[in-house]
């Protein structure tokens, strides 16, 4: 039986180890953490009952994966919130993105029609958007309708001219709160790319998130490789790859790496063009997170903000876009955009009765050693007057510690690798099958390839089909799994 090692254990390297085993292969995954997860890991981080999410909390593009509806969704406990998320502004008005476009449309008043106009064709046709977006782009989309339309909206918002598409803060500050989770200068032509994306996501499958914490989707992969042979080794750090036994590439053994592409320079016998290319590739801005238990919900002064998982904190667009570029230039912005995560607002079992947990980060410098806990509870006082004295802890990651948390957020980078426009197509070299390395028996299965950031599942599922059709298997999400997912995507 040949044997395929995986280095890591987020959701890209257990998406990639679990098609392996159960394509017959032997599979082990080896972790360097004390726990298995990498993005979807949870943790006790500030008081006994409060269950925070190390990393991502929400999650839109897992819920819509190709590979996670082949794999089954229903294996994880998800909650589709009503109101996927929310925008406040100083005046106690905010922005609410409802899972129903047409509620959010009519909300907005002398928008609803521009808000139809852009985000009705994406979420309707949200198989396409997800094919565009979903693998690499130097190939033709199966819907080329939906792309074209896509990459206009995308120069769109992606320019100056997104400043005329709405005219009420409310529907602004909607679209620049998502554009702005690309930590990247704004406007830009990558962020529009990933915020129209997410936006779509909301009024199609909604913001979904795991009932328990994020550390349910590791565990429901991780249980499915265990019942297919599979096995998974924690506190096992690979930072060398030269002396690690993973097998006989002849052989048909595999190595893939869910760790950032630098990795794989370690190995012997690296082509010297290959390596230039991977020490070109360009890490970005980073995030200072802060997870807070608290004594009660946030008082939000709009109500209606208390109903979405997800909040974006940072007044008008204008504020947003001199946020990010202030990061952009090196500075963090005394009044920063921050991205909330409130989980405890659906789902009791993250808290003590009547006690929540919140999540928030802000984009930094990469390798700062800012604590942001001052400037997050400032800028969500701003719009919730009271909230600090709901704090009854609060524990901080600066950008320069979250390599310890994951060794891939090189410099604090969460995105594993800065997401131009440039580096959505050079991901992290020109290829159309990026996650082969010309390394016999090696691929990279990490966020440094297409699609690029998010818990999808999709660099991992990309690896792992390469590597199984470079052994002449030619196999598809339906050979898997037993049945592939509605749309397109199913042969992906």
């Amino acid at each position: 039986m040949p044997r395929a090692t995986v280095i890591g254990s987020g959701p890209n390297g257990l998406a990639a180890a679990v098609s392996l085993a159960r394509a017959g292969y032997a599979v082990e995954v080896l972790e360097a953490a004390p726990t298995i997860g990498g993005g979807v890991r949870s943790a006790a981080s500030t008081l006994p009952g409060f269950v925070h999410d190390v990393c991502s909390a929400v999650h839109p593009a897992a819920y819509s994966s190709p590979f996670l509806r082949a794999f089954g969704r229903d294996r994880v406990e998800w909650i589709i919130p009503e109101a996927a998320y929310a925008h406040p502004l100083d005046d106690g008005r905010a922005g609410i993105a409802w899972h129903d476009l047409e509620r959010t449309a009519d909300a907005l008043g002398p928008d609803a029609r521009a808000w139809r106009a852009l985000l009705r064709p994406l979420s309707t046709h949200i198989e396409g958007l997800l094919d565009t977006t979903g693998g690499s782009l130097l190939r033709i989309p199966r819907d080329p309708v939906t792309a074209v339309r896509y990459g206009l909206r995308v120069l769109e918002q992606g320019s100056m001219t997104a400043r005329s598409t709405f005219r009420t803060a409310e529907a602004a500050g909607l679209v620049a709160g998502v554009v702005a989770h690309a930590n990247t200068a704004l406007p830009a032509l990558s962020g529009a790319a990933a915020g129209l994306l997410l936006m779509a996501q909301a009024h199609a499958g909604g913001w979904a998130y795991p009932r328990g914490g994020a550390q349910r989707i590791a565990d429901a992969l991780a249980d499915d490789l265990r019942a297919h042979g599979g096995a998974i080794r924690t506190d096992a750090p690979a930072a060398d790859l030269s002396a690690l036994d993973w097998g006989d590439p002849h052989r048909g053994d595999l190595l893939l790496l869910n760790t950032a592409p630098r990795l794989a320079l370690t190995l012997r016998d690296v082509p010297a063009r290959y390596a230039s290319a991977i020490r070109a590739y360009r890490y970005g801005p980073a995030a200072a997170k802060v997870d807070f238990a608290l004594d009660g919900p946030v008082p939000w002064m709009n109500r209606e903000v208390a109903l979405a998982p997800t909040v974006h904190v940072g007044g008008t667009r204008e504020e947003v876009w001199a946020s990010e570029n202030a990061v952009s230039q090196g500075r963090v912005s005394e009044r920063p955009y921050v991205l909330v995560a409130q989980p405890s607002v659906l789902d009791d079992s993250r808290a003590p009765a009547g006690k929540q947990t919140l999540w928030a980060y802000i984009h930094v410098p990469a390798n700062s050693d800012a604590d942001p806990t001052e400037l997050v509870v400032r800028q969500i006082e701003r719009f919730a007057p009271g909230f600090r004295d709901r704090i009854l802890a609060s524990h901080a990651v600066p950008a320069r510690e979250r390599v310890h948390l994951n060794p891939a957020e090189i410099g604090g980078d969460i995105f594993g690798g800065s997401f131009t426009m440039r580096q959505a197509v050079v991901r992290p070299v020109l290829s159309p099958a990026p996650w082969r390395t010309p390394m016999p028996g090696v691929y990279l299965a990490s966020a440094a390839t297409p699609p690029g950031p998010g818990v999808n599942f999709q660099a991992g599922w990309h690896a792992a089909r390469t590597a199984l059709a470079d052994a002449g298997e030619r196999v598809g999400l339906g050979d898997l799994f037993g049945s592939a997912p509605a749309g397109p995507n199913h042969g992906d």
